[in-house]
């Protein structure tokens, strides 16, 4: 049986944190900044955790159990 490929977008976008939850990345955080409050952009500068509701979707582009 052939390996299985993770996807390659989402390996560049997500990654795994030492208890094996996903950190993603804030959008809205690349063009049109200048209309965007200095607050605004500076919180979604953090990362934060994949929501549960999209966590097995995530795992399967990531090919993890």
């Amino acid at each position: 049986m052939p390996k299985v490929k993770t996807n390659a977008a989402s390996k560049k976008r997500f990654a795994l944190t030492g208890t094996g939850k996903i950190k993603r990345k804030h959008a809205y955080h690349s063009h049109i900044l200048t209309k965007k409050s200095t607050k605004r952009k500076r919180n979604l500068d953090h990362t934060t955790l994949v929501a549960d509701a999209n966590i097995k979707a995530v795992r399967s582009l990531l090919n993890l159990r």
